[in-house]
């Protein structure tokens, strides 16, 4: 009889006592065999490791000595887990008892699945898809991530019009399912993002050395979002802007990256200037910001790069683009008032 997979949730937590009360019942809930369940914690300064070590004396607990942001707490963390599967997930989600099993088996059942994402439903409405994941996440022509189910601002009900599971571009990293050997491989969340995007990365650089990233339908987590940045935070809206840039200068090829990235200044300009007009010059300073540092920190992922060099001169011959849209998201949206992933031209979606 073979053994089932060694599977470990991993939740990082920053000051999260309100939704570690709230939603570790139900990730206790999980059914499936032999479940790890591990707390890593960034320097909390609230009660939530005293009360995870009262209330859940199972749950193991890695503590960082300061907050080191998604990517840095989830890398620190990630090293000291033992298991086949890592999933991640955030303090904000409510699970049914048997959500990990569906997300598995399609996982086992092609070796060149890394990573995998299940539907994700707002918590507060729980008959309409999330903003952070939804039904999965593509990428247009110009580096814009969107999903099925949400595009920009437009967020649709579930009538289980994407009931159907598949390859996907990004898996959210609100519950991220990933194969300890592939996270390994691509050696974990690049740090310099801090937070937001950081997901897409990974994601792409696995799908650049070929692997796949997929959605799985029979799967349902409930996310409330927004538990550590809400939407209206200037330094959520800096942190999407610059990484959004990173994004493609790590992951492009150069001249495509370099056309791209040009053409992203003049949208990004434009969104600037919307901004303005809306009264957010918080959120229009944080556009420009976001353009100083990606200039100023052109340099910094280099090292991270050449680290992985021998994987970026080949990765690009096995890249995996299932899961993009070759034309402008903004164009269909704001132009063409495509509100539905279902309204996009089907021959621009590979």
């Amino acid at each position: 009889m073979i053994s089932a997979p060694k599977v470990a949730v991993v939740i990082l937590n920053w000051n999260g006592t309100k939704y570690l009360k709230q939603f570790l019942p139900s990730v206790m809930a999980s059914t499936w065999p032999g479940l790890d369940v591990v707390l890593g914690d960034n320097a909390s300064t609230d009660d939530s490791v005293a009360f995870v070590k009262e209330n859940y004396p199972t749950i193991k607990i890695i503590q960082n000595d300061e907050n080191y942001g998604f990517t840095g707490g989830y890398n620190r963390v990630l090293a000291k887990v033992d298991a086949d599967y890592y999933i991640l997930l955030n303090s904000d989600v409510e699970v049914v008892p048997g959500w990990i099993e569906p997300v598995i088996s399609l996982m086992e059942s092609d070796e060149k699945i890394a990573a995998a994402a299940p539907k994700l439903l707002a918590y507060a409405n729980k008959n309409t898809f999330e903003h952070a994941g939804a039904a999965g996440g593509f990428i247009d022509a110009y580096g814009y991530p969107f999903c099925r189910g949400r595009m920009f601002y437009e967020v649709e009900k579930d009538h289980d019009q994407y009931q159907q599971s598949g390859e996907i571009f990004w898996a959210s990293g609100a519950s991220l399912f990933i194969k300890k050997k592939y996270w390994d491989l691509a050696g974990g969340f690049d740090e310099y993002f801090f937070a937001h995007m950081e997901e897409i990365d990974l994601c792409w650089r696995l799908k650049n050395m070929g692997y796949k990233v997929m959605y799985c339908a029979e799967s349902t987590v409930y996310h409330v979002g927004g538990g550590t940045l809400n939407t209206e935070n200037p330094f959520k809206t800096y942190l999407n802007f610059r990484n959004n840039l990173l994004l493609l200068k790590k992951n492009l090829p150069f001249w495509r990256a370099f056309w791209v990235i040009s053409i992203r200044f003049l949208m990004d300009l434009l969104a600037l200037i919307r901004f303005m007009m809306e009264g957010k010059r918080k959120d229009a300073w944080a556009v420009s910001r976001a353009h100083q540092a990606f200039v100023l920190g052109l340099f910094k992922v280099k090292g991270k790069r050449q680290k992985a060099k021998g994987l970026y001169n080949s990765q690009l011959i096995a890249h995996n683009s299932k899961g993009t849209f070759q034309g402008s998201i903004v164009w269909q949206f704001f132009v063409k008032k495509k509100r539905k992933f279902t309204d996009l031209p089907r021959q621009d979606l590979v």
